[in-house]
């Protein structure tokens, strides 16, 4: 790969990876702890992610549980959560803090499923965005040392790497809503 499409390859990669990390964070049924990737904890006065103050445990399938390191911590955890856009209640026993994820409506997959659709297009625009910035800057190469030719060579290979992850985005959205609409 040439050295001036690398630099649009990475940033068309980071779309990509920011795409599945925000996928992660979509719950599809089942308890999964990624949900809680962004929720932060005020600990002594320092957000901290939630993984970072206790042990997060799936025991079955639909329950996400908190066991926090230091126990005064609880509340904090508690309020956390319910601050977040979850739309969980979270409840505890004084030592454990427990998540139970309800069964999704069809109504709610479909929403989801259009969020889940939306965020690729969002991702597929950004990825665009980059090989337009590539092609401006290939575009301004003309009257360097650098041929017609060539300039047509790096648009077409930025072309083919922004097909590479258009195509990842597509699929990546239909892995999703497929888990999204099982039950």
């Amino acid at each position: 790969m040439n050295e001036r499409i690398k630099d649009f390859d990475a940033k068309m990669k980071k779309s990509y990876e920011f795409l599945l990390e925000d996928f992660a964070s979509i719950r599809a049924g089942r308890a999964n702890p990624h949900v809680l990737d962004k929720i932060k904890v005020d600990y002594y006065g320092t957000p901290t992610p939630i993984q970072q103050v206790g042990n997060v445990s799936v025991p079955e399938a639909r329950i996400i549980q908190i066991a926090p390191w230091d126990k005064t911590l609880i509340k904090d955890i508690e309020k956390a959560l319910m601050m977040s856009d979850l739309g969980i209640t979270p409840s505890n026993d004084g030592t454990n803090i427990r998540l139970v994820f309800p069964e999704l409506t069809e109504e709610r997959r479909k929403q989801l499923a259009k969020d889940i659709k939306k965020k690729g297009e969002e991702a597929k625009v950004a990825v665009r965005n980059v090989r337009r910035d590539g092609n401006d800057s290939f575009k301004k190469l003309k009257g360097s040392d650098v041929s017609e030719d060539e300039i047509k060579e790096l648009e077409e290979e930025l072309q083919k790497v922004t097909d590479k992850y258009i195509k990842d985005i597509d699929k990546a959205v239909e892995e999703k809503n497929k888990e999204i609409m099982s039950i």
